[in-house]
């Protein structure tokens, strides 16, 4: 390692940070987190490429698959809820290892599955530890990111996200023709299975968490040292500054006095968010093709949602580094409501439907995530994690009414430009709620927001 001694002194861990340049090992965890990711959005996206051969090789109804697709959604709320106080309680590391084990097994065991009732169940099992993976790999990374740098590093390992859910459908292609379906659940099972020992081994625990629960110093300084490339003289005493709080239960915290109204915003904005996200890439195809277009076309159409998405995500981490966060995101929401809305009134056959939708990906997924780099600062150690996943597992419930909504709304004779033009609301809904969260913790800050120069 590298960097001076430090020794026989108190030191604030995040201060500690902050202060460091960005170490070789802090980037490596961006990475180990973003593989996470990558094998996260695999597994999510996973079963859309494989339902069409499961479909004809069991001859059944596509409702009777749905039965299969709705199982995965609920799970990651399930997941989501108990991975936050899990983590809080006995680590971010141990917890999301876990996580990761649970959907790589299941996803590998759904491959035997001989039933639509038993393929279900499995991909229930499978979404619980999906659920749990994504905000602990957020709360890990925000606690070894310095400020000035926090929200980029998370949004890049969000890109992951994309970039997997792209990657199984390459696999998908190759797989299904030679060896059939079963061949692809099995791939996107191992991947994940694959990088335990690389976790076991270069994953760190949260020093911060382990400063609050008070950890051995010679322990949070060995792995402190590790992840920032300093040397520590063994007298220190390390501490996490945090204001004072009424309990130290994580779900108390979360509805405590300065964190309520915050936790309430937070779960509005990601519902919101979420609603919009889904309808618009699940039935954007469809929708466009009913508009008159040809399905490669409606296909090619909604891929530059996803790219939009990620370009926007890594726009959004920058700026939200170089000032205040909320209102970033809020502008983003806002841009996003304002591109739904010009869709709506160009309609499907406008020669900048292309353009738009880019934009409104680059927008609405750009403030989604964003939002994922934002929450883990709401929070104080002793709830971050639970504050994290309960955000999450609450904005799943978006995902599922959007994905509903837009069925239902098509099914009541629904157009291209009326289901557009009705997004626009929670777009400006989501905008309203994530600025609402700034004004709430002027109060009582949790981690002081100052833009990077």
């Amino acid at each position: 390692m590298t960097g001076g001694n430090i020794g026989g002194k108190t030191i604030d861990i995040k201060a500690f940070i902050d202060e460091r340049p960005v170490s070789r090992y802090q980037w490596l965890l961006v990475v180990l987190c973003c593989l996470v990711v990558i094998a996260d959005g695999m597994d999510v996206a996973i079963m859309g490429f494989v339902a069409p051969s499961v479909i004809r090789d069991w001859a059944i109804s596509r409702p009777e698959f749905g039965l299969v697709m709705s199982a995965a959604p609920i799970g990651l709320v399930i997941g989501a809820l108990v991975a936050g106080p899990s983590a809080d309680r006995f680590g971010r590391k141990k917890v999301l290892i876990a996580s990761v084990f649970l959907f790589g097994i299941f996803t590998i065991v759904t491959s035997y599955a001989g039933s639509p009732v038993e393929m279900a169940v499995l991909r229930l099992l499978t979404g619980i530890g999906l659920g749990a993976a994504m905000p602990n790999t957020t709360t890990l990374l925000s606690e070894y990111a310095p400020q000035r740098m926090r929200s980029l590093m998370i949004t890049v390992m969000f890109t992951g996200f994309n970039l997997g859910s792209a990657l199984i459908g390459f696999v998908a292609g190759w797989l299904i023709p030679e060896h059939g379906w079963r061949a692809v659940l099995l791939f996107g099972g191992a991947l994940p299975l694959l990088l335990i020992p690389l976790q076991l081994w270069l994953l760190p625990e949260s020093a911060r968490l382990l400063a609050v629960r008070g950890a051995p110093a010679q322990r949070i300084g060995a792995i402190l040292g590790r992840v920032c490339g300093a040397r520590f003289a063994g007298d220190e005493t390390f501490v996490s500054n945090e204001p004072p709080l009424p309990t130290r239960k994580p779900i108390g915290v979360l509805f405590s006095q300065g964190y309520g109204r915050v936790t309430v915003s937070l779960w509005i904005t990601y519902f919101m968010g979420l609603l919009v996200i889904y309808l618009l890439t699940g039935w954007l195809p469809t929708l466009i093709k009913d508009a008159g277009l040809s399905v490669s076309t409606a296909a090619n159409v909604t891929v530059m949602f996803q790219i939009g998405g990620t370009i926007g995500a890594i726009i959004v981490g920058w700026l939200m580094d170089k000032v205040r966060p909320a209102p970033v995101i809020g502008i983003a929401y806002l841009g996003g409501g304002a591109c739904v809305a010009l869709l709506a009134w160009a309609g499907a056959l406008s020669s900048s439907l292309t353009l738009l939708v880019f934009a409104a990906g680059f927008c609405m997924s750009g403030a989604q995530t964003g939002l994922n780099a934002y929450a883990p600062g709401r929070y104080p150690t002793v709830a971050r994690a639970t504050g994290v996943s309960w955000m999450l597992g609450m904005g799943r419930f978006g995902s599922i009414f959007g994905s509903a909504i837009g069925g239902a709304l098509l099914g009541l004779g629904w157009k291209f430009e009326a289901i557009l033009s009705m997004l626009a609301v929670p777009a400006t809904l989501a905008a309203i709620s994530i600025v609402s969260t700034q004004r709430a913790q002027r109060r009582e800050p949790v981690e002081i927001e100052t833009p990077a120069h």
